[in-house]
């Protein structure tokens, strides 16, 4: 078996410290960064832009989130309204000429300063208290880019992205945006995996446990919370700034609706609370999976085993979908990511008695 921990000595702290101590963690690590690298030349043109460049992008939101609800414990549900302010503020400032590298610095320092302020409430309530608090962000930021001309052009109007570069490379193709967006979604990877590293991201974790704790031990509370707010909204706003320029390249009020927060938090909770993993798994799920359930859907009712009304067959896969969420929770509430780590404890260890999950 290639999993196994027999042969793996740890004789130096730097060994024992590695983000993946295990070779076949890193093989597989590996193998994956390939396949991201090598995308455009393995998949289909429509594969990389319906599929693989959204799964990508939301994947990079779902991170950001997590660094904030699953590592430091405070709640968000108008993360759609920090990749808003992110998306329009990038355009603007290509618009008038600011390189997109820059550009999106700018639209990250934006989110996260808007972000800051509406997460100052966390520093005097907790819990669905703050829920409401995010809430009021998303109305506010929707209501001012709809109301705000200068912002969107209007209610129904269509913001177009300029054309531009990024580190000298046009991007003009759909592979350009594509690996933008794989570099930027890296990024946020390696940047949460090793906070959860750090002192500063022991002390979130403290923070998110027992705040009352935290205090007593010497944490700052109040620090750390708006530290979380502010990092967790600047990757926000860079991913809402790449999610414009690579994928819908135009922005409009309803991209960045309530609707997207409820399922950028249903991808932190179905893929697992503060797990990396679980962060691609869960966005992969959750823009995935319906659309395979209607494909498959369709298929069946083409076929003849499955007849049904036009009606009912376009309900059947959302049915299902919420079917399957329930069943993953119920499985394992802690997420994909824990059942995926669930089968690699098993395997460390097969096939011996103490494996039992």
């Amino acid at each position: 078996m290639f999993y196994r921990l027999s042969g793996i000595y740890h004789t130096r702290y730097a060994t024992a410290r590695q983000l993946w101590p295990i070779p076949a963690d890193r093989w597989q690590v590996y193998f994956l960064l390939l396949v991201g690298v090598a995308a455009p030349l393995i998949f289909s043109n429509f594969t990389l832009t319906s599929y693989l460049l959204p799964w990508l992008i939301f994947t990079a939101a779902a991170l950001s989130l997590n660094l904030l609800m699953g590592v430091a414990g405070q709640l968000h549900f108008g993360f759609a309204a920090v990749m808003a302010i992110g998306a329009y503020t990038s355009i603007h400032l290509v618009r008038i000429g600011v390189p997109l590298e820059f550009a999106l610095v700018g639209a990250g320092l934006m989110s996260a300063l808007i972000g800051s302020v509406f997460g100052a409430a966390a520093l005097r309530v907790k819990g669905l208290y703050l829920v409401m608090a995010t809430l009021a962000m998303q109305y506010l930021v929707d209501w001012t880019i709809i109301n705000v001309p200068a912002i969107s052009g209007g209610a129904q109007a269509t913001l177009q992205t300029p054309s531009t570069t990024f580190f000298f490379v046009p991007l003009r193709s759909d592979t350009a945006r594509y690996y933008l967006a794989l570099l930027w979604v890296l990024f946020v990877t390696l940047l949460i995996l090793n906070i959860k590293r750090t002192s500063v991201g022991r002390a979130l974790v403290a923070v998110r446990d027992k705040d009352y704790a935290a205090a007593v031990i010497g944490v700052n509370v109040v620090r750390f919370k708006l530290v979380a707010f502010f990092t967790s909204s600047f990757l926000g706003g860079v991913t809402g700034a790449v999610l414009a320029f690579c994928y819908y390249q135009a922005v409009t009020p309803e991209q960045f609706t309530f609707n997207v927060s409820v399922q950028l938090v249903a991808m932190v909770l179905v893929g697992g609370l503060g797990s990396v993993l679980g962060s691609y798994l869960g966005a992969g799920f959750v823009l995935l999976a319906p659309i395979a359930l209607t494909n498959f859907a369709v298929y069946l009712n083409q076929m003849g085993w499955l007849n049904v009304s036009a009606n009912l067959l376009s309900h059947i896969p959302l049915m299902i979908y919420g079917a399957l969420i329930i069943g993953f929770l119920l499985l394992e509430p802690l997420g994909l990511g824990k059942i995926y780590d669930n089968v690699r404890k098993y395997l460390l260890v097969w096939p011996f008695r103490h494996s039992s999950m």
